[in-house]
């Protein structure tokens, strides 16, 4: 081999390893997803991941459920409740419509979670018929109110708990998501009001990426 052809030799193989190493990048930063385009969609990813307090409360279904039993999938928890009079339906009613546009990959790595902060009414029966309305595998989380806001505060969710002995009371609450990741621990967080169109960009790289 000339000295002309281990020059052109080596100089293919230092551009074959840059353009390598560049797509590689490019790839590991779809995986990683864009954290402009996630901030832009309402998706706020957490430095570190926080633990979840290990509780247990009583599903849709009238059965014990541990909180450890989300795990396997990403979860998105929204804190509301059956007679809220707004922010609750529209809410469901937007994740119903984000869900039915996902792709199947994203979809079954993906639950939501309606957890009750009106555990005075909203019995498992309840919450079973209302979420029903909007998407029959939206899941139902309901159980004392001493665990329901350790389980808010824990997520940085809190909500206000409602004075009970009026008729028709309301509960003062957050319209964000606590976005849980596989392992059972808090990711982030989903700000209202929600951009289906941008939500449905982001969702199918974060949920499929571990």
């Amino acid at each position: 081999m000339t000295r002309t052809q281990k020059t052109v030799f080596i100089l293919v193989a230092v551009v074959a390893l840059i353009l390598g190493l560049t797509i590689n990048k490019v790839l590991n930063g779809r995986n990683q997803g864009n954290p402009t385009a996630l901030i832009d969609a309402g998706i706020i990813l957490l430095p570190q991941s926080r633990t979840v307090p290990a509780l247990e409360m009583t599903d849709e279904n009238g059965q014990p459920v541990k909180l450890d039993e989300l795990k396997g999938k990403w979860s998105l928890l929204f804190f509301g409740y059956t007679y809220c009079p707004d922010i609750c339906p529209t809410t469901l009613a937007q994740l119903r419509q984000v869900k039915s546009e996902l792709p199947k990959a994203a979809l079954e790595r993906l639950q939501v979670v309606l957890v009750s902060v009106d555990p005075n009414r909203d019995t498992p029966a309840q919450l079973k018929q209302y979420l029903g309305y909007f998407d029959k595998d939206f899941r139902g989380l309901t159980g004392s109110l001493e665990n329901t806001q350790k389980l808010a505060n824990a997520v940085s969710i809190p909500f206000i708990p409602a004075d009970t002995s009026k008729p028709g009371y309301t509960v003062d609450h957050s319209g964000n998501l606590a976005l849980l990741g596989p392992d059972g621990t808090q990711r982030g967080f989903i700000r209202a009001p929600f951009n289906n169109a941008k939500l449905l960009a982001q969702l199918p790289g974060l949920v499929e990426r571990d």
